[in-house]
């Protein structure tokens, strides 16, 4: 009996499927799209940095709404259909200035999910299951990615990139209607898992592409105090490098990743191609998503993330050094190289990096402290959007991808700053 209430308080895992796989599809169509109405890397940058920061401000409006009134079922119809609703207005799209203020549209609502999702996690199972049940979200998640790649690479062969939006609204319909299972349960307070080592790397695994940030709290002024002390000449707490060292990581990251659709299709990869690119890496990431913890659990977390660093600067290096001497499946073969040495190295990094977070977060200000994180996340992503896309557009792709390396090569100093400090605990 008890077996069944709990699969019964599980029914709403359903909707998150057809929710991966229209997120995943839209985030790697409406780059393509860009290009296909006739923009440049600069617009794609743009309407990728319009849709992080409408992500940014979803995030800290549907944590609100869930706190203050705990309507579960409500947000997720009306930010599903909002997503269905604007996929099929895409489809319509004719310019690339209605494909800016779409993109805005989607990034707003496609995060309405996340927080609902923290809740139902901790109305269905107990604290001590909520890593288990995580981890089951985050497989089934990376299924639906398969399944949007997969519709991308079958699409060309009977139809160009604007009916792909078709496909999307379909999906993002069917979550609408599996939405209905979600029930209203007693009032829990869903920082409670937020603040959690569960929650904080669910929050990490989640941001692979599409960088989805969480906002426990607004952060004001006086909340970056351990960040501007550095600036100074003072760090009053090792915390505030860890931020920039992340900052300067997702700055670095979201470089590459804004350029590189644009990049492989300079370089005459078909949609289908790019597509296949990214299945591939999904697949990767399924396959090292049962093999990080054991790593990290035999090197230490601190190791872990340095030695994350590596396959992501050569990720960048293969790609921009090899992939325009090459033709053909060589090409494709280094771009799937490039793109897999990418989430590899991402995973262990936010696995890794999720519990020093929270080890160092001192406790009681978890709210605090993961918001100013947040801020720091969604601002190196907005601007590494618009910097790849700018770089890419009046200079070279090799510009901003050495750019994108000297970014993370530079987080990495600043993470060995913050061992430094954390181990010394002297003022430096």
């Amino acid at each position: 009996m008890n077996n069944l209430m709990i699969h019964t308080k599980k029914k709403w895992l359903l909707f998150i499927m057809p929710a991966s796989i229209t997120a995943e599809g839209i985030h790697i169509a409406i780059p393509l799209f860009v290009l296909f109405l006739g923009g440049n890397v600069a617009d794609v940058g743009v309407v990728i940095a319009v849709h992080y920061g409408f992500s940014s401000i979803g995030s800290i409006f549907w944590g609100k709404i869930i706190d203050k009134y705990h309507i579960k079922k409500g947000i997720l119809v009306i930010c599903f259909s909002a997503i269905s609703v604007s996929s099929l207005a895409m489809f319509f799209a004719s310019g690339i200035g209605t494909v800016f203020v779409l993109s805005a549209i989607m990034g707003f609502f496609i995060i309405g999910k996340n927080p609902v999702t923290h809740l139902l996690v901790m109305e269905s199972v107990p604290n001590n299951q909520w890593g288990v049940l995580f981890s089951r979200i985050s497989i089934i998640a990376s299924f639906g990615s398969l399944i949007a790649f997969l519709a991308g690479v079958l699409w060309e062969s009977f139809f160009d990139l604007r009916p792909y939006f078709i496909f999307c609204a379909i999906s993002s319909a069917i979550a609408v209607v599996l939405s209905v299972t979600v029930e209203r349960k007693n009032i829990i307070e869903r920082e409670t898992l937020v603040h959690s080592i569960h929650g904080l790397k669910h929050i990490f695994s989640h941001n692979r592409y599409h960088f989805q940030v969480i906002y426990p709290k607004v952060p004001k002024a006086r909340d970056f105090k351990h960040i501007i002390s550095m600036f100074k000449g003072k760090i009053t707490h090792e915390i505030g490098i860890l931020f920039f060292a992340n900052f300067l990581f997702y700055f670095g990251s979201n470089t590459y990743f804004t350029a590189f659709i644009p990049f492989l299709k300079k370089y005459e990869f078909t949609d289908s191609q790019v597509f296949l690119v990214y299945m591939i890496q999904t697949i990767t990431l399924l396959v090292i998503f049962f093999l990080v913890p054991k790593l990290i659990a035999k090197i230490s977390e601190e190791r872990a993330i340095q030695l994350a660093y590596i396959p992501r600067v050569l990720g960048i290096v293969i790609a921009a050094t090899l992939i325009p001497q090459m033709m053909g499946v060589e090409s494709f073969l280094t771009a799937v190289i490039s793109s897999c040495l990418m989430v590899g190295a991402f995973s262990i990094y936010s696995t890794a990096n999720s519990v020093i977070l929270f080890k160092t977060i001192p406790r009681g200000f978890e709210g605090t402290y993961l918001g100013v994180h947040s801020f720091m996340i969604g601002i190196g992503i907005f601007f590494g959007s618009l910097t790849a896309g700018f770089l890419s557009n009046a200079t070279d792709y090799s510009v901003s991808f050495g750019v994108a390396a000297v970014l993370i090569l530079l987080a990495l100093v600043m993470f060995r700053l913050y061992l430094k400090h954390h181990l010394s605990h002297k003022v430096i």
